[in-house]
């Protein structure tokens, strides 16, 4: 019986988990570029009470075996790198990858953290920076005077100052992918860190080497779909009760015996 209980509580660790995921899911369901994450389930290990193929008393073999299952465990949490909705905002600072890749930014460490978060300000030098002013990688530095600012396609930046007619090239923007962006480290602000398991990051101009292309004034938004996390949330809830019942029934059961007279 105590069987029961020990599975049942595993059940309820789990879905406690999923539940906290789906919550952070929901809290950054306005974040600009933050990627929703799934949590992934394993079943635990099996007491194996008799073996499949088992030989009886009479020389027959058992079709199947008995084994009984002890519950279940969180293996991972996995990011969705899906594409976000996207906004229209207006504002020239405000940049969005269509498809694949990230921008890169210059952590106070010196170490390169990875965002989807594109939207940019300029710091007191002129620099690009992220909204907790970390420098865009390669660094680009907007002039004081500069009347408009262009970023193409391919990253290209450019600016119109007073007195030319044509723009001036002040830098290109190189976007990042990696062949398993779900085994990079969130650190939070919409920051990724290169782990062994996400591979060397490889970089290189917006629309090239399967590298998205960059679009200007429009943000992407967070890739959380609202109704599917309520629907989540239900049956997370739901299986979190189903497994409460399981030890109240298996508590029940260990009552019924504890009476039992001789």
């Amino acid at each position: 019986m105590l069987r029961t209980l020990w599975t049942a509580a595993s059940g309820m660790t789990t879905q406690q988990i999923n539940i906290d995921n789906i919550a952070n899911n929901l809290a950054n369901v306005n974040t600009a570029g933050f990627k929703k994450s799934r949590v992934n389930f394993e079943d635990l290990l099996y007491q194996e009470i008799r073996p499949a193929g088992a030989v009886t008393a009479t020389g027959i073999n058992h079709p199947t075996g008995i084994q009984i299952g002890l519950g279940s465990k969180v293996v991972s949490t996995e990011k969705i790198f899906s594409q976000g909705n996207f906004q229209q905002t207006g504002n020239p600072l405000d940049l969005t990858i269509e498809g694949d890749g990230f921008f890169q930014v210059t952590l106070p460490d010196g170490t390169v953290g990875y965002t989807r978060n594109g939207s940019f300000k300029i710091d007191a030098d002129g620099n690009l920076v992220t909204p907790e002013g970390y420098l865009l990688e390669p660094n680009i530095a907007i002039p004081e005077n500069a009347l408009e600012i262009n970023v193409g396609e391919d990253g290209t930046v450019s600016v119109t100052l007073p007195g030319e007619a044509e723009p001036t090239e002040l830098g290109q923007i190189e976007l990042a992918k990696f062949i398993n962006p779900s085994g990079l480290r969130s650190i939070g602000k919409n920051i990724y860190l290169q782990t062994a398991a996400s591979g060397e990051p490889i970089t290189g101009v917006p629309g090239e080497e399967g590298l998205g292309t960059i679009a200007q004034g429009i943000l992407e938004m967070s890739n959380v779909n609202v109704v599917e996390e309520m629907v989540n949330l239900i049956t997370g809830q739901r299986a979190y009760e189903i497994n409460s019942k399981a030890i109240q029934t298996g508590d029940e059961m260990l009552q019924i015996v504890n009476n039992l007279k001789r």
